[in-house]
């Protein structure tokens, strides 16, 4: 059973290496986002607590939340092992995540902990764009387009969106450096965590983190 959790600020490539370990090792990618979408849309018992919160703008509580990842962990996908990106967020959160996967007998094996200067963090959000007709992505450096400021695909003009400008992804940095330290010292008392540089080759990152999974 090999149960992930993985953290990393923004940009810090979590997506894509999730879907590296979730084809090699079998086992399903769960978002927060995702969860919730599907138990809403299941009409689950906690997708209908959680929906009464959404329709109102309002953020789910953590037990709703709770209950909705321990519902997600008994699917039969889950039997072999899970990646968890972007939950637990906080210390009583994961406490609770601790509770559920005891009495689940799932337990949370790793903890991968993705580490990004913060200068190449800015460089990689800041150079996103995206065609505002068909929703591609471009990077200004990474991945530009053939010309410039406009899509490959259908020739729309590209876009940058609110969140990945300076002032935005500066906010979001700080906010995910207060949320997440703490919860960084939680699992190093745990001895699960494990630091992994994710600059450079996205090849070479992966093999690092399959080394540690193996």
């Amino acid at each position: 059973m090999l149960g992930i959790i993985l953290l990393g600020p923004p940009g810090a490539g979590k997506g894509t290496q999730a879907k590296k370990i979730s084809d090699e090792f079998a086992i399903p990618q769960i978002s927060t986002g995702d969860m919730l979408r599907e138990a809403v849309n299941n009409g689950t018992e906690m997708g209908k607590k959680a929906k009464s919160f959404m329709d109102q703008g309002g953020l789910v509580p953590d037990e709703v939340v709770i209950g909705i990842v321990k519902d997600r962990l008994q699917a039969k996908d889950c039997d072999k092992g899970f990646i968890l990106d972007g939950f637990p967020r906080t210390i009583p959160q994961a406490q609770a995540l601790d509770r559920v996967t005891n009495d689940l007998k799932k337990e949370i094996r790793v903890v991968l902990s993705l580490e990004v200067d913060e200068k190449e963090l800015m460089e990689r959000l800041c150079g996103r764009r995206t065609c505002a007709g068909c929703k591609a992505m471009y990077h200004v450096t990474f991945n530009p387009p053939k010309a410039e400021g406009k899509c490959d695909k259908c020739g729309t003009a590209l876009m940058q969106r609110d969140d990945d400008k300076e002032e935005t992804i500066k906010a979001r940095l700080v906010n995910y450096k207060k949320m997440t330290e703490p919860l960084l010292q939680y699992y190093k008392g745990t001895g699960k965590i494990r630091s992994v540089m994710a600059t450079g080759d996205i090849g070479r990152i992966y093999a690092n983190i399959a080394n540690i999974l193996r």
